[in-house]
């Protein structure tokens, strides 16, 4: 990337063969080699980011599964009036009445070791609910950020000076308050020693804070002199290595917690020479509207004034 302004025949970098450290929804594509493996220590932050889908898959299961071991129990130690010999079925569901407390009257525990196994089931039931309770509510209490990140980022003069551009938005309804990006280019450097050094080189926005996060935002890195990005190629970034990413944090307006997200662009997702589409308009009415169909679209420099929002 030089100041000077590109051929207009180049719009999008060319792919490289690089692997990402970040993956465009924020997580890290780093594998993890050498490390204990402890799947039990986890479990409570496992819950938290978890999908919806997959928390109440593994719930579902779980009950299955534990339903089916008594089960098995009960056709042990027998004692279950009412049930038919031998009966999976029966058991089953009288394990399902047990762990939920339901106790219908037609099935019941008539010998000691049914009682006790009765008693430990139920047991099981009580603390189970009660974990099941609290993980769903912190859960579904559990502030999250939904961030619309612009598919690409551009490379085009802004007041007269090249700039690092992409564009950013609040999915939700609500606002972040007291909102803050940071940017930065991650490379793979050598030191003096020879040594290969990974490496981050902080990117400065003309406004890195926004009080109160509730549209859209347009970050800007003006590649001046004390740039990182100032007088590089393409090809040099691209030996590089190099890898932009960004990250977003704020305070959710509705529970005044702190959310955050993050973001990469590799170099393939760079378009030279464009600047994004207007998304800001006048409606018949008279308000003003973002128009979001239009957030992920760029124009060449020369034809952006023509461009409707």
């Amino acid at each position: 990337m030089s100041t000077a302004p590109p051929k207009p025949q180049q719009t999008v970098a060319p792919g490289s063969n690089v692997p990402r450290f970040l993956a465009r929804d924020g997580r890290s594509m780093l594998v993890s080699i050498g490390l204990e493996r402890r799947p039990f220590t986890d479990v409570y932050h496992y819950w938290l980011t978890a999908s919806w889908s997959r928390v109440l898959g593994v719930l579902g299961g779980l009950y299955l599964v534990v339903n089916a071991v008594f089960a098995v129990g009960y056709l042990l130690t027998g004692g279950i009036e009412n049930a038919a010999a031998g009966s999976f079925q029966d058991a089953y569901f009288f394990s399902v009445q047990t762990l939920a407390t339901i106790g219908y009257g037609k099935l019941s525990p008539v010998t000691l070791p049914a009682h006790l196994l009765v008693t430990f089931e139920s047991f099981c039931g009580l603390l189970g609910v009660a974990m099941a309770t609290g993980l769903m509510f912190a859960k579904f209490a559990r502030p999250t950020a939904r961030v619309l990140w612009s598919k690409v980022a551009v490379i085009s003069e802004h007041e007269g000076i090249s700039s690092f551009m992409f564009r950013v938005a609040n999915e939700r309804g609500n606002a972040v308050v007291e909102a803050q990006l940071r940017v930065g280019i991650l490379t793979q450097e050598v030191t003096k020693e020879g040594v290969r050094l990974r490496r981050i080189h902080d990117l400065k926005l003309t406004r890195s804070s926004s009080a109160v996060f509730a549209l859209s935002w347009l970050a800007i890195h003006p590649i001046t002199p004390d740039s990182y990005l100032y007088g590089k190629s393409f090809a040099e970034l691209t030996a590089l290595e190099a890898e932009i990413v960004v990250s977003l944090t704020g305070l959710d307006g509705t529970f005044a917690q702190t959310i955050h997200d993050r973001h990469s662009y590799v170099l393939s997702e760079i378009v030279w020479g464009h600047r994004f589409v207007d998304i800001l308009g006048a409606l018949p009415d008279g308000r003003r509207g973002v128009n979001y169909h239009l957030f992920h679209d760029t124009v060449p420099v020369e034809q952006s004034k023509a461009a409707a929002p």
